[in-house]
Formats: structure tokens, sequence, C-alpha cells
């Protein structure tokens, strides 16, 4: 394509400016070959002519489209130019306020002096997982795809960040390890990823420091490797350090600073441990006042020590440590001071007893005569003897000083060597992404040394930058199958080698410092021979004999000799060093031991510096002089080899390139000076990328993309199938060289150029396309109007017409119609006139009344206040007297009490002084004791007859309350009734008082003008009617004041509702974030609880060694069940500790390791746990010692218990008898056949005879036992027919209460009834009748019966043996208190002895009143239980009479043999009950919820079935009034529903199951718990199910926390399954086809990092949706719980795609915003579609939708500028400013948004308080509520599927 193509009329071109760099200008005239002058019109409107150089003839560069301006990437423009990009990066930094740009492969940081809100932790897991072209450019997406490809391609990684000073390095260095520490975690409990960012404060207070350019200038280079592990998370990290800047020690420039770390000291000088260090101000040491700047603004040193010293503890350097780094650093700033004086020119001298030298010693620990000596002295070595010279003083300064140098690197490396040991991990490192930050490429008006080594190490940085992008083209020139040519490129290779081959710079640098009199000169002149004419690099000054100057890639520098070879050398007197190594300061020669028995990494870092000078001609090794001294490097060479190790690492590793651009020198925030950019983008290789993409084909369109964005190019007939095949007809067609594009395999490659060439044809078709529709339009609209016009133009004239004519008559009547008007108007005047004075008299007359009336009534009530005020106070006043007058009586009483106290006080202490009284006193202990017994048996009783008259009270109470508020219902009418009367007489009385008066005068009146009466009679009159006018008007107004009194009651009503609304809305509110704290701290407990037992699972791993065979103990269930049980027994809870002692003392190093913040808390809990041990011991001896002595006292219990125990043990004797004669019968039985088992010779037949003679022996024994009970079962069993009540006596109710079963108590009656029956003498007949089976049943039921009254006795037995046990043992401990109290008092002064008796005595009988009330609370609990068990035994010996013995008389229970296997039993309707062995409880847990498959469940059973199946066991349990099954019922079925969620907890449809039949638990735990608030929603037959025995309160609470924790669960499930196609779905992809247009796209296009795993629509998301409703409704999940489901789906949608918007630069433009919208509405559609519109879901979506409006509104005056803030209230200002701010055109006839526009928007929301925070949090989980929903469902009515497995339980 010809020039002449694109440099036509209206083209953009840029062209040179002296002060912007460049300037844009507009072509006037097309140019034409041959041209020497192009005609150009400036942006300000100014022509000019631009001469083309006339050798080379280049044009000047093409300005890219407007569209293309601002593009994430530079490599995205079709013109790639310098002007081009940095354009760009000037809209993009001020326009846009973004930061970070891709260039290709790099990311350019600008420096935006201003803290911005992207670093946060939710930009973090915004970026987390993405593709480095699917975000904006950020330091957080670089660091993702090293993180990435280190996983994927398992190969280490570098970021190299380079650039000025005050760029930014630093920050982005810190920003990339942040990210890595976040994102991966780290492998270990030791916290490495804090560790690792926990070296960026020490690293910085003692490396950087404030220079003109920064603030935080790093001083030194460092490469930072942090490891990873097989699953890539931080297990440690290592650093390396360049070229420490020593010399700022020593000197600081104007403005500067030294490191931070010297400050830092002098502002915590004051604290107690650092006065040690003698400091002082910094303005007071000369190291740290040269630069007159101590203070940077903004920064508190004092608060940066406490960080540095924070650090440096979590980093492992202990307080020891940090002190000897901290008076090394004081020695430093004192050897400053030390002072010389000249004694001659070669000489010179310290003062005596010098201060600071003085100050130094001590602080080294070095003597101070010799350092004395040794800093104005030097040692001489000659090859045949060695002598001493004074040096002058000049010298000595600079001695000193490179002493304080030399000493501060060797801090400097010792630091760094223990940074890396405490980073150092013992776990094996598998790969590492390293982090380099390194200074960037320096030139200014002095070059020196330093400036030369950093410009050496970027030439080396930017020549394996540029392979790697040649090697990144060439690559992708391969992939593509593209024909390589080879692009020329700079290769720097040659300036390498001027440095550092043989002969170069550093070579003959080293070797002028081995000469014996080498200087800078004659290096100088060395360089200029070598290289000068012979090296086009290498150049010499014209004006200069001491400098020379190197072309590097980035520009020409200068080098000034002086000071290269003493640099070079970096020489220290090594006599100073020697003292220093013999300090008593034992960590001071640490740091001077040699470079090979270092251990750090840093070794080779030229931080370390020689110990002494290097000799000048060694002849020979002298005993006692180390070999090392003839091989000391220099710092060029031991930069050299630094640097090639490091580039070796890199060569090793996937670079990635971060360049930060200073965009000014004076720090102003968001400030760009295009000079010093364009020197930096220069010097840091930008350019130097683009050149390279430019030369090749840098444009790259995929096939899918060009046809999307150019398909308005072609025709319908042009386009094809084949996609592939139409681009490449197009593009024949449209672009003729064929050198210009090339076709690859996926892509197309353009040429620098043709991508805006292929634009402009774009827009011209567009262009004319839309004047074509314009021209066609605008005639129909035209002759439209004309039309209309002529049309209006005939309708008018005819009502012109007609107007005229109407208009002439209406002239006419107008006139006959005046007269009469002024008539009647004249007269309406004057009557007006005359009604307006007479009613102002009458309202003045009316006011000046009403002010007479209200003065008189204000004077009344004034004196009728005073007359109260006075009342008041009079009695104030009296009381005031009353109480002072008390005051004083009490105060004298006081005197004379304690004058009777004191003598009181003094008979005491004269009888505590004898032994005697205390011997008394000791003996009246057990008397009181006894006495105290008998109060609490006689208040026992006092209680009882008190709770009787109670109930008696509480019941006339009632009934008198009633009668009284009947009566104060009454008397309250009457009251009101006498009221109003009372206001009525009054009233009248007032009238009465008035008319008297009127009366009375009337009177005098008429006596005196009687005569005159008729006269006045008119008068009167109208004085009457008067005052009826003004009755009237006072009526009005007081209709007026009730209507105003009516109004303001509304208004206050009014206002009194909105408040009450708006304190209800924020209570709610409240409500909600109560609940929501409530539940992230059930989330937190939760994942506290997975991550311990997890640790328990390692630790039983680690402990133990896995055997064959052994079985595996769920921690899960042991931990859960410990947590969920309830126990209210105290034996349980004292056991506790005791059964937790192994496990914690196993768990103890663990916690170590783990816990590493909370060493000092683990060593605390060890001693408290040592303590409570050792008191545990102490306490099982006194019990051993009190049983003991009971054994000695067998006498305590009497005869009652010897009694007992010979009872016990005969009945254990005929228990074991009887169970051994049983076993032998039956032996016997199975022996032989069944035929002949009763014949008469058989063994069992003698067996059984020999058995039923003994048995014969024993019935008479026990007859009258038997005659007993059977006795006492009758008379029950007549007690319970007629009254179905239980009176009988507490042995039978005992045993009745052992006898759980109806047929075990049926069965003892069979047994009762068959002991008595006459024993037949006849065995062969009582053998035929088979009754000797009976007997032996009837036998051994009354065995049963004995044994549980004895287990009864026995337990009762027991129990009193431990409380008599404690009350010993109390007893004992009491004693002994009392004793140690008696020893105490009679240590202390007669005075403070009877105060601390009765003190003493006063907390005994408080704790006994305590003690005394627990055992009342106690009492009442037990009352209680008994109670309810007796109610309870009632009702099923009821139930027993009524089943079992319904039709059986008492003769034939008597007469009548009755065998149990034919006992008819009476069917019985199902009670909604499961009953359950206590041993299947497990199986019941395991088939019911372990191994249950939800699918199955959830197709074939009705809902909730589980939770049904439980709560029929939990009732059954409850029925039983076995307390201790229901709570381990329920344990295991919490605990197994965690083990299952644990296991399968990734699984939508097992979380759901479980979260529907807990909510199904719960509210069947709520529905038939018994309470009124629930039972209303039941029908009768339910409430007859409701539990009766216990409350179960606290464990809803329980499952009301598991659901909770379950829920959320059920929303990170959700969260995972939706979040890889929320974006996708909802951004990326086209819903409305054609509506979105491509954008051209760089290297970073969108998934270049890793392959397309598959693209989401929105219909996947809808189908994802249907899929999780259907689920949880066909789980049977409750609505309103499905509502916030969706509720909590929604918001998860809407924040993740928002929060992608907002980092998306490209998806923010019209047509996305259109495409959003669409896709809402189909969520919205949705939503009606299962009638969840009121679910609140719409709402969350609220923020996304007025993101989209924004995108599509008009953005231009200051009306849409109201309208935005007015519509986007769901929107934070931040979110508003930055959719502003990415706003980017697809098409050239959208326009950008303008920087005022945006500041307008600013100042219009500068008041809204909204959150400063960029992205919503797409984590936040809405508070969850379970709303009661009662189950109509009867429980009678449920069937148990076979396929459960549960057989074993049966139906009651």
């Amino acid at each position: 394509m010809a020039a002449s193509e694109l440099y036509t009329k209206f083209a953009r071109v840029w062209i040179p400016d002296p002060e912007e760099v460049w300037k844009s200008a507009e072509l006037l005239k097309d140019y034409k070959p041959g041209d020497k002058v192009l005609q150009l019109r400036l942006e300000g409107g100014k022509d000019l002519e631009y001469r083309l150089d006339p050798k080379t003839k280049e044009l000047p560069h093409l300005r890219n489209p407007d569209i293309l301006v601002g593009e994430n990437d530079l490599t995205a423009l079709s013109y790639l130019h310098e002007p081009a990009v940095l354009h760009n990066l000037r809209v993009r930094f001020i326009d846009s306020k973004l930061i970070y740009t891709y260039c290709g492969i790099v990311l350019v940081a600008i420096n935006p002096y201003e803290q911005l809100p992207i670093y946060g932790e939710d930009i973090i897991n915004a970026y987390s997982g993405q593709n480095m072209g699917d975000m904006d450019p950020h330091i957080f997406a670089v660091a993702e795809e090293a993180y990435k490809q280190m996983a994927r391609d398992e190969r280490n990684q570098s970021i190299i960040v380079s650039g000025e000073s005050g760029a930014g390095k630093t920050v982005s260095a810190k920003y990339a390890m942040r990210y890595f520490a976040t994102v991966s975690g780290s492998a270990s409990e030791a916290n490495v990823e804090e560790k690792v960012l926990a070296s960026n404060p020490i690293m910085e207070s003692i490396g950087n420091a404030k220079t003109t350019r920064n603030d935080n200038s790093s001083r030194f280079g460092k490469y930072i490797e942090i490891g990873f592990d097989k699953r890539y998370r931080i297990i440690g990290a290592n650093m390396r350090t360049y070229l420490l800047e020593k010399s700022r020690v020593v000197f600081q420039a104007e403005e500067e600073r030294n490191y931070h770390i010297f400050y830092q000291l002098c502002a915590s000088a004051k604290l107690p441990e650092f006065k040690m260090l003698r400091l002082g101000n910094a303005d007071y040491f000369l190291y740290t006042k040269q630069g007159g700047s101590p203070v940077i603004d903004g920064i508190d040193d004092a608060k940066e020590m406490v960080h540095t010293r924070q650090a440096c503890t979590l980093l492992g350097i202990n307080e020891s440590y940090q002190m000897g780094i901290f008076r090394i650093l004081a020695g430093i700033l004192h050897l400053g001071n030390v002072g010389f004086t000249s004694r001659d020119s070669d000489s010179c001298s310290i003062p005596p007893k010098h201060e600071p030298l003085s100050i130094f010693c001590d602080l080294m620990g070095v003597e101070y005569e010799e350092m004395c000596h040794w800093l104005c002295h030097r040692k001489l070595a000659t090859a045949t003897e060695t002598y001493i010279k004074p040096i002058p003083k000049l010298q000595a300064t600079n001695a000193r000083d490179a002493l304080a140098k030399h000493i501060y690197a060797k801090l400097f490396n010792w630091i760094v060597d223990h940074v890396n040991q405490a980073l150092h991990s013992a776990v094996k490192q598998h790969s590492f992404i390293g982090v380099l930050d390194i200074y960037g490429f320096e030139t200014f008006e002095i070059n020196s040394f330093e400036q030369f080594c950093i410009n050496y190490a970027n030439e080396k940085l930017q020549q394996q930058f540029n392979m790697h992008v040649f090697k990144l083209e060439q690559e992708e020139y391969m992939k593509e199958q593209i024909p390589w040519t080879l692009i020329d490129f700079y290769d720097n290779q040659p300036c390498i080698n001027l440095i550092e081959a043989k002969l170069g710079i550093l070579d003959l640098l080293d070797e002028e410092c081995k000469m014996p009199k080498g200087s800078d000169d004659t290096w100088a002149q060395k360089l200029y021979n070598t290289h000068l004419n012979k090296c086009a690099l290498f150049e010499k000054p014209r004006l200069s004999n001491k400098a020379f100057i190197i072309q590097h890639f980035a520009d020409k520098v200068e080098y000034q000799c002086e000071g290269f070879l003493e640099k070079n050398k970096d020489t220290v007197f090594e006599e100073q060093i020697k003292v220093l190594k013999s300090s008593k300061f034992k960590m001071l020669p640490e740091l001077f031991q040699d470079d090979e028995k270092a251990i750090s990494p840093t070794s080779a870092t030229p931080g370390r510096t020689p110990l002494s000078r290097t000799p000048i001609k060694p002849t020979k090794v002298r005993p006692g002089q180390s070999t090392a001294k003839e091989h000391k490097k220099t710092v060029g060479h031991q930069f050299r080899n630094s640097l090639h190790l490091l580039m070796e690492t890199l060569n090793a590793t996937t670079p990635h390139y971060v360049r930060c651009i200073k965009p000014n020198d004076f720090k102003f925030p968001f400030t760009f000076d295009e000079k010093r950019a364009v020197q930096q983008l220069r010097a840091c290789g930008v350019l130097e990328t683009i050149r390279i993409s430019a030369a090749g084909f840098p444009s790259r369109w995929t096939y899918q993309e060009f046809f999307s964005r150019y398909r308005v190019l072609m025709k319908q007939k042009d386009v094809l199938s084949d996609r592939k095949q139409t681009c490449k007809n197009v593009l024949e067609k449209l672009i003729l060289d064929k050198d210009k594009y090339q076709f690859g395999k996926n892509k197309i490659f353009f040429r620098a150029g043709q991508v805006a060439y292929l634009e402009k044809i774009r827009a011209d078709k567009l262009r004319a396309a839309c004047i074509r529709i314009q021209k066609t339009i605008r005639g129909w609209l035209l002759r439209k109007k004309y039309l209309r016009m002529r049309k209006a133009a005939i309708t008018i004239q005819r009502y012109v017409r007609g107007y005229q004519a109407r208009c002439y008559a209406k002239f006419l009547r107008r006139t006959n119609a005046a007269t009469i008007i002024q008539k009647y108007w004249r007269m309406y005047v004057v009557r007006k006139r005359y009604q307006i004075k007479r009613a102002a008299t009458i309202i003045l007359q009316s006011y000046l009344r009403g002010y007479m009336a209200r003065n008189r009534y204000y004077k009344i009530l004034r004196q009728h206040k005073a007359i109260i005020i006075q009342k008041q106070v009079r009695g104030w006043l009296a009381r005031l007297h009353y109480k002072r007058c008390l005051k004083a009586i009490v105060y004298l009483q006081c005197c004379f009490r304690r004058m009777m106290a004191k003598r009181e006080l003094k008979k005491l202490k004269i009888e505590a002084r004898s032994v005697e009284r205390y011997k008394k006193l000791h003996i009246g202990m057990e008397n009181k004791i006894m006495q105290l017994q008998r109060k609490v048996d006689e208040q026992n009783k006092e209680y009882k007859c008190l709770l009787e008259k109670l109930t008696t009270l509480e019941g006339t109470y009632t009934s008198e309350t009633e009668k009284l508020r009947s009566d104060l219902g009454r008397l309250q009418l009457s009251e009101e009734e006498a009221k109003i009367a009372t206001s009525r007489v009054l009233s009248l009385q007032e009238e009465i008082a008035k008319l008297r008066k009127d009366l009375e005068r009337t009177q005098s009146e008429k006596k005196t003008i009687e005569e005159w009466a008729d006269k006045y009679k008119k008068e009167t009159e109208q004085l009457v009617s008067n005052l009826k006018e003004e009755n009237t008007l006072l009526k009005k107004e007081k209709e007026t004041l009730n209507h105003l009194i009516s109004e303001q009651a509304k208004e206050i009503t009014e206002t009194m509702e909105k408040k009450l609304i708006e304190e209800t809305k924020q209570l709610e509110l409240d409500l909600n974030d109560e609940r929501l704290r409530y539940q992230n701290l059930l989330n937190e407990f939760s994942r506290l609880e997975e991550r311990y037992d997890d640790l328990k699972e390692e630790m039983t791993l680690m402990v133990h060694v896995p055997k064959p065979g052994h079985r595996r103990t769920d921690s899960t269930h042991s931990s859960n069940e410990s947590e969920y049980t309830f126990s209210s027994e105290i034996t349980e809870t004292e056991d506790l500790p005791l059964r937790m002692e192994e496990p914690s003392e196993k768990k103890a190093p663990l916690d170590m390791s783990l816990f590493l913040k909370l060493q000092k808390r683990v060593t605390e809990l060890e001693q408290e746990k040592q303590t409570m041990q050792d008191e545990l011991d102490r306490k099982e001896e006194q019990v051993l010692r009190s049983k003991a002595k009971e054994e000695e006292r067998p006498q305590i219990r009497g005869a009652e218990l010897e009694y007992e125990s010979l009872k016990r043990q005969e009945l254990e004797s005929e228990n074991k008898k009887l169970k051994n004669e049983l076993n032998e019968l039956r032996k016997a039985l199975s022996e032989k056949g069944a035929p002949e088992v009763t014949a008469p010779g058989a063994p069992a037949y003698r067996v059984l005879m020999e058995q039923l003679t003994s048995v014969s022996e024993e019935l008479d024994v026990r007859k009258e036992e038997v005659l007993i009970l059977r006795s006492q079962l009758v008379s029950q069993k007549e007690a319970i027919q007629p009254k179905n009540t239980m009176t009988d006596s507490t042995i039978l109710l005992e045993d009745v209460q052992k006898m759980k079963d109806k047929g075990e108590i049926a069965q003892a009656y069979i047994g009762l009834k068959e002991t008595n029956r006459p024993f037949p003498m006849d065995c062969h007949e009582l053998n035929e009748d088979e009754e000797l089976w009976l007997v032996y049943e009837g036998l051994k039921q009354a065995n049963r019966l004995l044994e549980s009254q004895l287990q009864s006795q026995k337990k009762s037995h027991d129990n009193e043996t431990e409380a008599l046990r404690g009350e010993i043992q109390s007893l004992k401990e009491e004693n002994n208190r009392q004793q140690q109290l008696l020893a105490q008092n009679l240590q202390l002064p007669p005075e403070a002895r009877i105060e601390a008796s009765l003190q003493h005595e006063i907390t005994r009988l408080t704790n006994e009143n305590l003690d005394l009330m627990e055992q009342l609370e106690k009492q009442d609990k037990t009352v209680r239980k008994l109670k309810k068990q007796l109610k309870v035994f009632a009702k099923k010996i009821g139930e027993l009479e009524v089943g079992q013995m319904e039709n059986i008389s008492p003769g034939q229970i008597i007469d009548e043999p009755i065998r149990p296997v034919n006992i008819p039993r009476k069917e019985k309707d199902f009670q909604g009950m499961l009953e359950y062995k206590k041993d299947d409880e497990q199986k019941l847990v395991k088939n019911l919820i372990l191994d249950l498959k939800p699918r199955g469940v959830a197709v074939n059973l009705i809902p909730g079935l589980p939770a049904y199946i439980l709560f029929m066991c939990v009732r059954h349990a409850d029925y039983l009034n076995d307390d201790q099954k229901v709570r381990s019922l329920l344990t295991s079925t919490i605990n197994s529903i965690k083990k299952v969620l644990k296991k399968r907890g990734d699984d939508f449809e097992t979380v759901s199951f479980w979260l529907s039949n807990t909510c199904r638990f719960l509210h069947c735990l709520k529905q038939y718990s018994g309470e009124e608030g629930f039972m209303k929603h039941n029908t009768p037959r339910q409430n007859e199910h409701c539990l009766t025995n216990f409350d179960l309160a606290e464990y809803r609470q329980v499952l009301s926390d598991l659901a909770i924790q379950i829920y959320q669960q059920l929303v990170r499930v959700l969260e995972n399954i939706l979040q890889p196609m929320i974006v996708s779905g909802m951004l990326e992809h086209e819903t409305i086809q054609g509506v979105s247009g491509v954008k051209p796209t760089g290297l970073r296009k969108r998934t270049s990092s890793i392959a397309d795993e598959g693209t989401y629509t929105l219909d996947s998301i809808l189908r994802q949706l249907n899929s999780f409703h259907s689920v949880m409704c066909q789980h049977g999940m409750d609505p309103e719980l499905i509502k916030q489901v969706v509720k909590q789906m929604f918001y998860i949608v809407g924040a993740i795609t928002l929060n992608n918007l907002l980092l998306r630069k490209d998806m923010c433009s019209w047509s996305k915003g259109m495409q959003i919208r669409y896709n809402v509405s189909q969520l919205e559609e949705w939503l009606r579609d299962k009638n969840l519109m009121n679910s609140g879901a719409k709402e969350t979506l609220e923020p996304l939708i007025q993101a989209a409006q924004l995108l599509q509104v008009k953005k231009k005056t200051d009306e849409d500028a109201e309208a935005i803030c007015s519509m986007c209230n769901a929107l934070t200002t931040a979110q508003i400013v930055k959719v502003l701010n990415l706003y980017t055109p697809v098409n050239e006839f959208e326009e950008r948004v303008s920087v005022s526009f945006i500041r307008t928007i600013q100042m219009r929301l500068r008041d809204r308080k909204d959150s400063p925070q960029l992205l919503m949090d797409a984590k936040h989980i809405f508070p969850v509520t379970f709303p009661f929903n009662p189950s109509s469902l009867a429980l009678e009515t449920i069937q148990i599927p076979t396929s459960l497995g549960l057989g074993f339980i049966a139906r009651v």
C-alpha cells in the first residue's frame, strides 16, 4: 500500500517538538511523492509547514485511530512507534487514572505518587486464577501468570522489576510478594508467607534512604527467591543483595538522608532499653545531619522502629541480637563524631578522653587507647621490615569513614544472612519464583563507579530481555507456521565486551589497582590507548582527560575517572579491623569472619569488602600472614561474578518484566512529564520491544475476530461457511500487497499500519452508509414537513377569517356590556370599602378583649404556680433539716457503738490470747456443724410449709387480684365521670358567679334608673346582640383552635409512626448485622473445627505407627461429641479433665509448631496444667487417706450397713447358684435328643430331680418373702382398678420402676402365682404337667425383683458413701483452713486479729448460706423430677391394667395356671414412635445418615423422611424418660451429619439434602415441643404426640447452628459451581449477536496464557440454576429457605460480574451494557417463571443493572451528570468513577467520557457517604433464617421402606 493512500487530507500525524517531545497535527492536503513540504495544522489551530529531511525523506509518524487510544496493550496499536506509545501511556495515566499498561511481555508501571485502592485482598482474589489478558493490566496479573506457569510448566519463574530511583520498584516487588503470600499460603504451620513479607520492613530500614527523587529509595539491589513445595505452597525464601551504597553511611547530599535505621534509632532514644546507647537527636550526629532533612513528611520514625523490631522478632532475631545490632549502629553514629586535630601536615591526633570515641569503644567493647592509636596511624610493610607511620588529618578522616562503611556493610550482610536463615525451610524446594528488584539505567551530571556498575548490570539485563523477546516472537511465528525471516534488533554484546572482556574496562581497572603507583589518571590513559578509535562505543570527551564516554543501549554516558580506583579497592586499614576482632562484644567478631566461613548466600555480593589494603608486590608469605591477603577480589570483580550468577539464574527461569516509570521529578500525583517519560522508556527497553514487534507482523487477529470486525466490508456472496477462506478472499481484495499480511494456522498477521488502513476503509464504508441513510431520512422528513405546513396554512386562513368576524361581533357586545359593568362596579367598590372598615373594627375589638382576658388568666396562673413552688421549697427545707438531724443522730450512735465495740474488742483480745479459748472454739466447731445440719433439716421443713402457704397465697392472691382489677376498673370509670362532673360544676359555678355579679349590677341600675328603662331598652337589646355576635366569634375561634389541635395531634402521630418505622428498620438492620456476625462466627468455628480434626488425624498418623489390622478412630465424632453433649451430671464434668489429660499432652508439641505467635501462652497453659495436675494428685492422696481413716472407723454406719452387706452377699450367692444350676440343666438337655429328655432314667431327669429337691428346700425359706411381694402387687392392682392412682409403698414403686416393660410385670404376676401352688409329691406327675418349668420361671422372676432391689440399695449405699466421703473431705479442708487462719491470726496484732476473725466469720456464714441455697435448689429440682416420674409410672400402670388385666378376674389370677406364651394382647393404634435398642444406635445412624444416597431418597420417598425417622426415635426415648438415650441419639445424629458433609461436602445434592432434613428435624423439635406458640399450628392428633419429659431447646439451638453451617457450605458449593460460568456467560458471550464489535487486541489478548477450557453461555447459567432449584424442591426444602438460597446465588452472579466489569476496560462499552441488560432480563424472567420475584434476588442485581445503564446513558452535560447521580444510588462513588474512566468506545462514532465530566460527577458525589471499597465482596453471605414451617404429615402414617435397612426398629 503506497504512502499516498495513508497521508491524505485530514490524516493525523506526529511531529517532533522540543517541549512536548511530540505534537499532533492534521494534514491540510494530500501528500504526493516528491513533495518536500507538508501542510499541517496543529491542534491549537495554528498552521505549519513541515519540511521533510532531504536525505532520508522520512514522513512523520501517523497517528492511531481514536478507538485504539488507551488500549491495555501497546502492541494492539496499529502504528507502533515512540509517539504512539507515549500518547497511549499519557491518556491512560492522566485521563483514566490507570498506572499499569502492557507492552507485549512487559508490564509498564507508572508511579502515581498517591495511594490507590487497587491492592486490597478483594483485588487479589479477583485476579487469582484469571488469565493474564482477561483482566486489566496489573502487577497481580503478572504475579498470577508467573505462579500459573510455574505450576503448569514445572519451570522456575522470575519477575524482573527495574526502573529509576523513585519509579516504584520496591513497591511493585512488595506487592508481587504479597500476592504470592496471599494466594499460595504456606505448607507448614510456621506462617512462612508472613516471614517473607516481614523481611521487607527490615531490609527497607537498613537498605533504603531518602533521596531527592524518592523518600524510600532502595540503595541496593536484591533478588528474592520464594520457594514452593510440590503443592505450590510457600515453604521458604532466600535473598541475594547487590552493590549496597556504602558511601551514604558517611555522606548525604542536600535534602537527602542516611539509611532509615539511624533515624529510627534516634527517634527511639528515650526508650529505657536504648539509654545505654547514649543517643540523641539526629541533628547531633555528623552521619545523619549532612543532608539537612532529618524528617520525612508523613513518616513517624519511632513507629517504624516498632515495626522493624516486630519483624526481627518474627524472623527469629531475638532481643539480645537486636540490641547487638542497635549497639553497632549507635557505635557507627558515635564514630562519625570523632574529631581529629592536626599536629603538622603529616600527622594528627584525637583529643584526650574524647567522648564520642569513648562511647564508641564502650559500645564496641574495644580498648580506647588502641583504637585511638590506629585511627591516627597506619602500619606499612615492606619486603624486609614493618613500621608505623602517622597519617594526616584528611587521611585519618577518610580512614574513619572507611571503617564506618565497612562495619555497616558487614552488619548489612550479617542481617541478610540471618534473614535467609529464618526464611530457610527444611522441606525440599520443588520450584521457586524469583523477584528481582534492581536499579535501572542511570545517568547524572557526574557519573562515577556506582553508575558504571549499575549501567553494566542493565546492559546484561537488556541483552537477556532482547533475547527473550526475540525467542517469543520466533516461537509465535513457528507456532502459526509463518515463514520466519530474521529480524534485525539491537545487540548490545559489543558494549558488554567493552566492559567485561579481556583488556576491557573492568580488566584494566583491576590491573591498575594492583600497580604500586596506580592512579585514576594512568588508568584513564590506558583506556584511551586501548579502546579509543578502536571501539565505536568508546569515546573521549573533548575537554577532559579524566573521563570517558560509553554508548549504552539507552544513551551515551560520560564517566569521571576520579575515585574509580579507590572505590574498586574498597580500602580499610587492617589494624583497625584487628582491634574490632579482639572486641569483648561477642557479636562484633562474627561480622568479620572470613568469606569462606560465611554461610550466607550473599557472600559473593559486592557488599563484602576486603579487610585491608592489597599488598603491592608480595614476594613470599611470612609466618602469621594470611595467604588470602594476596587474593583479595576487587569490588568490580565481585560484582561481575555475582552478576554472572544472577544471569545464570535468570536464564534458567521464565522471566516476566515490570518496567517502572517515574512520571515527574517533583513527586506530584498524576502529573506526566513527557521528556522524563521518554528517557525512561528508551532506557528500560520498552521502545526496543516495540521496535522488534513492529519489524515483523505486530497486529494479529484470529479468523473469527477478523470476520466479526470486518463483516461490514463483505458482500453477501463473499460470506462462505469456511471463515478462514472468507477472510482470505476479502483480504486479497482489500490489500493488494501480499507482503503486508500472512495467513497463519489460527491467526492473520498484519504489518504495522495495516489494521489502521482496514479501520479507515471500515469507517469510510460506515460513514458512506450513514450519509445515505441520513440523506433518505432527511428528504422524507422535509417532504412530510412541507405537506404539514401547506395543510396548516389553509386551515389557518379559514380560522383567521372566521375569527375576524367573531371579533367584530364581540366588540359590539362588549361596548354594550361595558356600560352596565361600570355601573355595578362603582357600587361594588363603595360597598366593599364600607364592609372592610366594619370588619376591621370588629377584629380590633375582638383582639383587644382577648388580650385583656389572657392577661387576667396569666396573672391567676402565675399566682397558682408561685404557691406550688413555695409549698415544694418549704417541704424541701423541712426534709433537709430532718435529714441533717437524722445524720447527726446516726453519727452519735456510730460513735457510741464504736466505743462499745472497742471495749468488746479488748475483752475478745484478752480471751483470744489464751490457748484454752481456741481449744473451746475448736471443740465447738463440731457442735456448730451438727447444729447447722439440724438447721438445714428445719429449713427444709419450713420450706415445705412455706411452699404450701405460697400455693394457697397464690390462689388467694389471684382471686384478690381479679377483684381488685374489677374494682379498679369501676373506680377509674367513676373517676373519669367525676372529673367530667367537676369540670362541668366549675364551669357552671363560674357562670353563676358571673350571673350573680350581673344580677347585682342590674338590680342597682334598675333601682337608680328605673324611670329611664324605656329610654335605654333599645341600647340593652343592642348590647345583647353584640354579646351574641361576640359569642359566635369566640365559638368560631374555639373551633379553629380545636381544628389546629387535631391537626397537630395528627402530625405528632404521623411523626411518631415515622420514627417508629425508622427505629423498626434500624432494629431489623441491627438484627441482620448481629445475625451475620453470629453466622460468620459459626463459619469460622466450623473452619477451625475442620482444621482441628485434620490436625488431630495428622497427629495420630505421626504419633502412632500403622500396624496390620489397625482400626482408625473417628476424630470428628469425638470432638463433636464433646462439643454437643449437654451433661447434667456432676461426675461427668469432674471426670472430663482427667480424660483429656493424655490427648492434651500429645497435642502440646503440635500446638507449639502450629501457633508460633502463641508460644508464651502455651507455656503459661502448660504451667497451669502442671499445677492442676499437682493439685489433683494432692486431692487423690487426701481421698486415699480419708478412705483409710474410714476403714478404721466401721462403726459409722452401724448395724444397718452390716445387715445390708450380709443380705447382699446372700443374694449374690443365691444368684450364682441359680445360674450354675440353670447352665447345668441346659447342658444336660442339650446332650440328648428331645424325645429322651423326659425319660425317668435320663441324665437330664436326674439333674432336674436334684435341682427340684434343692428348690423345694429353698421354697420353704423364701415362701414368706414371696407372699409379701404377692400381697403388695395384688394390693397395688386393686388400688389401680378403681382410681388409676398409685397409693402403695415406696418399695413397690421402686420395683415397678425397674420393670419397664408390660410383659415383665405380667410375668412377675404369673411367677408369683406359680410359687404359691402346693408342691406335688409325685415327681413323675410334676414332670408330666410341666409345672416344674413354671415354678422355675417364677423363681427367676422373684430373683429379678430381689436383684433389682439389691442393685438400688447398693447404688444408694455407694452414693451415700461418696457423699459422706465428700463431706469428710470438705470438713478436713475446712479444718485445715481454720488452722491456717488461726496460725495467721496469731501472727497478727490484736486489733487486726479481731478484724480478721470477724471477716472470716462473715465469709464463712455467707458460704454456708450459699450452700444451703444450692441444696434447696437441688431439692426443688429433685421434687419436680420425681413428680414427672410419678406421673409417667401412673400412666404406665394404667395402660398395663387396661392392656393386660382387663379380661382376667382375681380368681383366675389366683387359681388358674397362665402360661406367658398364651397371654392375649390387644391390638393398639400406632403412636408415631419408633423403638430401637441402645446397641443398634450406631447401625441406625450408619444406615440412615452415613450410607444414605440422597438421589434415591429424594426421588422415591417422601421429603424429609430421615428427619421424621430420627424424630420418632427421639419421641420413643422421651416416652421412656431415658435422657441418656436422647442425648446419645442427638449427639450421634449431629456428628454423623457433620461427617457426611465433610466427606461429601462438594456434592450439591448431598449438602442440599441434609440442609433440608436438618431444617425438618429442627421444625419437628419445635412443632412437638409442647410450647403454645408452636402447638397452635398442629392438629389435635399431632398435639398428642408432643414430647412429655424433656425440653430440647438447647438441642434446637445446636441444630440451628448446624443448619447455618450447612447453609454456608451449600453457598460455597454453589459459588464453586457458578463462578467459572459467570464471567463467560454474563460478560463475554454475545447473547445478542452482532451488537458488540471486536477491537484490535495485542499480544496479551484473552486466553493467551492457557488453552481455552470451554466457553459458557447464559443458557449454561440458567440450566444450572434450574438444576439447583429442582434438586432443592425434590429434597423438600422450605420455600423461604429456597428464596434465601436463590437470593444468595443472584448476589454471587451480580457481584462477580460487576467486579470483572470494573477490572476490564474492554468490557466497558455501550454495546456491552446492552448485552448485560439483556442477560439480567433473562435472569429476571427465570425468577418470574419460578415465582421467586419476592425473594429479594432481583434487588441484589441492582448494582449490575445500574452499571449497565451507566454504560448506555449520555455522558456529556451537567443534566446528564445529575441524572447519573440520581440513577446510580446502588453504586459507590469509586465504582461510578471507575466505570466512567474505563468507558471505551468500540466504534469511532462513540465518544470518550471527558475528564471534566468525571470531575463534575465527583463533585456532585463528594457528600455521599459510602464505602471507599471498589469491588463488591463476592464472598459475602447474607444472614440466613429458618422460619418455622410445621408439617401437616401425621407421624403415625409414616411407613419405613425396607430399602433403608432399618428392620431392627419397631413401630410403637
